[in-house]
């Protein structure tokens, strides 16, 4: 078979993929020369059926179709431009660009002729071969899709501004809007012989998101909200339709050709006229927005006022505000509170309103910090308002409650927050504040545990009590001595680690008390939640006082000392559940005997805060060493993977030498690739086994073994692998399966590194990075399974000690009475929950971890914490 019954073949088989190649090509080339065309055809379109010419006067209506005429003229300039520029494609180019698809370009190689070799049986036979080999790959062409994209040439996007307008008037919008612009143009007496007409529609108020209604479309009967505004257009002769309604009061310009009015209330409308119509407009009242509290107010640990609320409309709510005010008959007359009351604005605070989502139906809390106000935990009532976008306002039952707010447990403390609360009360009740404090400061000895604090409360008593005696304080006055009250009340509340511990010694034993004694379970209630309070205080004091003073050990970060009071204080926590739900049940024989269980675990707190921290042992020490081992060598590797990328592409990190990590991998900043590393100029680190200014590949002595950057690499690798070595021989005893799994993970380590060794004596740079890759994985099986066996061992020997150690084994357990492993594992085999179901346990802590994880006011430390303990669940 000849060469052209071979193309002519080929050619007839690609003759599809060919054609619609072609047909792409013309496709591509009139979306780039005519894309102004019809951007501004459907742009055009677009505004007239969002009927953009009803909504302006005639004379505008005129000026936009000049501006239209002009933009007519530009497209037909556009059009005329692009039939010159546009080129039809030929077969020809068809043909090449369906060729450039494959590889090889085969349709080329088909046309092309054997010009060496002619006449030669054997080259002749090669090039038969050759051309049917091309013509089975020409064969298996596929169609070349063509380039749309006129991006290059409409850089600002305009044809996706035209096209947004027209999808927007294919939803909003109607065709039908389109034949309007023939009645207003100036001849558009040529309608009158066409006879009477008429358009009309109705829209829904924008807020509640309901398309436009055609009367032309719809029955005798329309239901619309109230609001919704009707607009009828009459063509023709003057006077032949007319408009006929009592939906508003409203009067219709006579001769108008567009009358639009609002839809007042229910009635008719009426054409009156060749081919008239009329309907029955029933309006849909808009409803009132409702809000109602659902739950009672309380106050957060922070002493933020909460409030559950639920707000419901049909169409949304636009904004909501809660009133709060003072309920003057139900506050306790005395004291301070006897005289009349200032007058004071109510609090006004804003509702919380979903960000996104829908807000026809929603469950929100208003949060706010109103500790420092004055009604702050007084009789108020409140009062929540919801207002929707038409302007109505639902309000909900006066909801009668405490203004929930932070309280003072100190009895300094409570009588400082008193007397601040009547001076907000009334001004005038100053000299009897100054008499009080007086009495107060009268023998201060036991009752100022700091120096600061009484000297503030004597510098503020002096100077309340010389200005009360000259004149009648002022609103300045007041705040300030207000704040510097408030101020000074939180110094005593809060004070030190000690006056923590003595509040939450004083409210166990208050509570104990209250056990023995029979007391009521609303008291009971009231004395636990008081010890939970100042629990978390002392916890809260002791946290920081440890930060401060670094008792936790200089190796553990502020985060890890927070997280360990955190979990601390979840111990706690449920340990004062149980004693709570054992009172509940009657059973306070056993729940006195919890409450001592935790007293003594508190004092076990006690007598360990203050202790530093211990020294690690020999697992702990062997664990950080195999870690350091493992930085080291992902250091190497990384060093050798750059290396290897030099061999290819020598230029690859040339301006990198003083930036990336040098031959120390990641151990300091080094000098660049394939030069020697100067006196003065090495990393941060030293490599295993290098001596005090020795350079990276030179045995002491001074010798230099390798000749090359791969020797220098490989002598490395050699020093980590005798560290290694060293390390392996200095590992504590280790039983059990995970003991013997750690073992046999760092003697593949050994292995692996010996490869790397030797590949990198060979210059084999994969091969060394495959084997340093394999090192790496063994090492980390090696420290997992040598953690999990230290646990074991831990576990198995605070099983054998049991609970007989007490106090004296407080070198061995943290002051909650756990055992701390050497794998920093905390825990307990005592049974903390007792008879409780641990599985209904677990949920309950998944989903707290999961509220506090979700509140964004917590430190992003924090939260980062938690949802890390939410990835064990």
């Amino acid at each position: 078979m000849t060469d052209r019954s071979i193309l002519a073949q080929t050619l007839s088989r690609v003759a599809r993929p060919l054609a619609l190649t072609r047909a792409g090509l013309v496709a591509e080339r009139a979306a780039r020369a005519f894309w102004p065309l019809w951007s501004v055809l459907i742009l055009t379109l677009g505004l007239l059926m969002l009927g953009v010419q009803d909504l302006v006067r005639v004379e505008a209506v005129w000026a936009a179709g000049a501006v239209l005429a002009v933009l007519a003229v530009l497209a037909l300039g556009g059009l005329v431009y692009g039939a010159r520029m546009f080129r039809w494609p030929s077969r020809e180019e068809a043909l090449l660009r369906l060729d450039a698809s494959l590889t090889g370009r085969p349709l080329q190689t088909l046309r092309d002729a054997q010009t060496v070799g002619a006449g030669d049986l054997g080259s002749e036979r090669l090039w038969a071969a050759h051309q049917a080999r091309m013509a089975e790959r020409a064969a298996q062409a596929r169609a070349v899709e063509p380039d749309l994209r006129v991006s290059s040439r409409d850089r600002f996007g305009l044809r996706f501004v035209a096209l947004t307008i027209l999808m927007v008037s294919v939803l909003f919008g109607s065709v039908w809007r389109v034949g309007s612009v023939t009645g207003m143009a100036p001849g558009a007496g040529a309608a009158l012989a066409a006879g009477p007409s008429w358009e009309g529609w109705i829209e829904p108020p924008l807020y509640t998101g309901l398309p436009v209604l055609y009367l032309a479309d719809l029955d005798d009967e329309i239901r619309v909200p109230q609001g919704s505004k009707a607009t009828i257009r009459l063509y023709g002769e003057v006077g032949a339709l007319a408009v006929e309604q009592n939906v508003t009061d409203t009067p219709a310009e006579d001769g108008a050709i567009a009358q639009v009015f609002p839809l007042d209330r229910d009635g008719q409308i009426a054409i009156t006229g060749p081919g008239g119509e009329a309907w029955q407009v029933a309006l849909t009242p808009d409803a009132v927005p409702q809000v109602v509290a659902t739950g009672p107010a309380r106050a957060s640990l922070r002493g933020e006022f909460q409030l559950p609320f639920q707000a419901s409309d049909d169409h949304g709510i636009e904004m909501g505000e809660a009133e709060i005010t003072l309920d003057l008959s139900r506050v306790d007359r005395r004291y301070g509170l006897t005289i009349d009351p200032e007058p004071r604005e109510a609090i006004r605070l804003p509702l919380p309103l979903p960000i996104a989502g829908d807000r026809t139906a929603f469950s929100q809390e208003l949060i706010d910090d109103l500790s420092e106000h004055p009604y702050a935990n007084m009789p108020v009532t409140i009062v929540l308002r919801a207002t929707d976008a038409a302007g109505q306002t639902g309000v909900s039952e006066r909801f009668e409650t405490e203004l929930a707010a932070r309280r003072f447990f100190d009895p300094l403390a409570a009588t400082l927050i008193e007397q601040r609360r009547d001076l907000l009360w009334n001004r005038d009740n100053v000299r009897r504040i100054v008499q009080v404090m007086k009495a107060v400061s009268w023998q201060p000895e036991g009752l100022f545990r700091s120096d600061t604090a009484y000297l503030r409360m004597r510098v503020l008593l002096r100077r309340m009590d010389t200005v009360s005696r000259y004149t009648r304080l002022s609103d300045a006055q007041v705040e300030d001595m207000a704040q510097a009250l408030w101020d000074l009340a939180l110094l005593i509340e809060d004070g030190d680690l000690d006056d923590a511990r003595e509040r939450m010694q004083r409210a166990q034993e208050r509570l104990s008390e209250a056990m023995k004694n029979g007391a009521t379970n609303e008291e009971i209630a009231r004395l636990m939640q008081e010890l939970r309070d100042a629990t978390q205080d002392y916890m809260r004091q002791l946290s920081r006082e440890a930060a401060e003073d670094g008792q936790m050990g200089e190796e553990l970060s502020a985060e890890q000392m927070e997280n360990a009071m955190r979990l601390g204080q979840d111990d706690l926590q449920a340990m004062m559940d149980r004693i709570q739900e054992l009172m509940e049940q009657g059973r306070m024989a056993e729940a006195q005997q919890a409450l001592e269980e935790l007293q003594r675990m508190m004092e076990n707190m006690r007598v360990t805060q203050g202790q530093g921290g211990q020294q690690q042992s020999p697992g702990q020490q062997a664990m950080e060493g195999l870690s350091e081992t493992l930085r080291d060598q992902q250091g190497l590797s990384d060093q050798a993977f750059r290396d290897l990328q030099e061999q290819f592409n020598p230029n690859a990190n040339r301006g990198e030498s003083q930036q990336n990590q040098g031959r120390s991998g990641n151990q300091g900043q080094g000098q660049q690739h394939g030069q020697g590393q100067q006196p003065g100029q090495q990393g941060q680190g030293q490599q295993p086994g290098q001596q005090p200014g020795q350079q990276p590949g030179q045995q002491p002595g001074g010798s230099q073994s390798g000749g090359g950057m791969e020797g220098d690499l490989a002598n490395r690798q050699q020093a980590l692998r005798d560290e290694l070595n060293r390390q392996r021989g200095n590992l504590p005893g280790m039983s059990g399966e995970a003991g013997q799994a750690a073992r046999e993970a760092l003697e593949r380590a050994e292995r692996a590194m010996r490869g790397a060794e030797d590949a990198l004596r060979s210059d084999d740079l994969a091969e060394a990075i495959d084997q340093q890759a394999e090192a790496m994985d063994a090492l980390r099986d090696g420290i997992r399974n040598m953690g999990e066996a230290m646990a074991e061992e831990q576990r198995q020997a605070g099983s054998q000690q049991g609970q007989a150690q007490g106090n004296a084994g407080g070198e061995q357990n943290d002051p909650l009475g756990r055992n701390a492993g050497t794998s920093g594992e905390m825990g307990s085999q005592r049974d903390m929950l007792q008879d409780r179901d641990v599985y209904r346990r677990a949920l309950e802590l998944e989903e707290e971890l999961r509220r506090r994880s979700g509140e964004g006011d917590r430190p992003e430390v924090e939260r980062d914490y938690l949802k890390r303990l939410l990835e064990r669940f």
